[in-house]
């Protein structure tokens, strides 16, 4: 049976009802890796997989946090009335309600949204964070962040603002293939996000990646217990 929906975006433009799971171990092999985004930013390099965004583009709300897990996509755009029209009407289609409906736990949310205007505030994180996700990802502004911070909900955006967005955007689709800076994302793809970045693996090449991350991870940490040991700069491997 259909989970029962809020009603805030036709059924139609919902994609996938569910987002695709990864591999039994997969999520907890991606978390082992730490922080990470570096390795597996190097990883895609080597496999020429573009999916890598720098936290000077999309910075967290909370320092220091790491998160893994599939995307679960949302899509906005501009409403083509003037706000103070909707406002004045109380035509709020924003709907990533919809979209923590259907979360999954530890699925991160991944916005595709409005610039100038807030695409969440905060109790959208504080009912994300009741329904298990991890944190997201707006490409777009948010807002409330004290209120996100408080609950532990973390969140990776490119803008902060004041405005709302009920009157200024409509969501138009829930787990299609959006765009985030020139990278495509589909639902079920893996995000891994913390201070230095945000990387999205495509899940068709999600255990190639993983397999050389750890390989990679393991000959860093050889390295660094290298230089703790006083090795000389000049002995050190340069395969890590």
């Amino acid at each position: 049976m259909e989970k029962k929906l809020t009603g805030k975006i036709a059924r139609e433009r919902i994609r996938l009802m569910e987002v695709p799971r990864p591999p039994a171990g997969m999520i907890e092999g991606f978390k082992s890796l730490g922080d990470a985004s570096g390795v597996l930013s190097d990883i895609m390099d080597e496999l020429g997989i573009i999916g890598a965004l720098p936290a000077t583009k999309f910075q967290p709300t909370i320092p220091g946090s790491c998160i893994v897990g599939p995307a679960l996509t949302v899509r906005n755009i501009m409403q083509q009335e003037h706000p103070y029209e909707s406002a004045k009407k109380h035509v709020n289609k924003m709907a990533e309600f919809e979209a923590h409906n259907l979360a999954s736990t530890g699925d991160v949310l991944v916005i595709d949204g409005v610039s100038g205007v807030s695409n969440m505030g905060g109790i959208s994180a504080q009912t994300a964070k009741r329904q298990g996700e991890a944190g997201a990802i707006v490409s777009g502004a948010i807002r409330d962040v004290a209120h996100s911070r408080s609950v532990g909900y973390p969140v990776w955006a490119t803008e902060r603002s004041p405005i709302t967005g009920k009157w200024r955007l409509e969501t138009v689709e829930i787990n299609g293939e959006i765009e985030i800076m020139g990278i495509r994302v589909n639902s079920g793809d893996i995000v891994l996000a913390d201070d230095s970045g945000i990387v999205f693996i495509p899940r068709a090449r999600a255990a190639e990646v993983l397999k050389m991350a750890l390989e990679k991870s393991d000959a860093e940490a050889r390295k660094c217990k290298l230089i703790d040991e006083g090795l000389g700069v000049a002995d050190l491997p340069t395969n890590a």
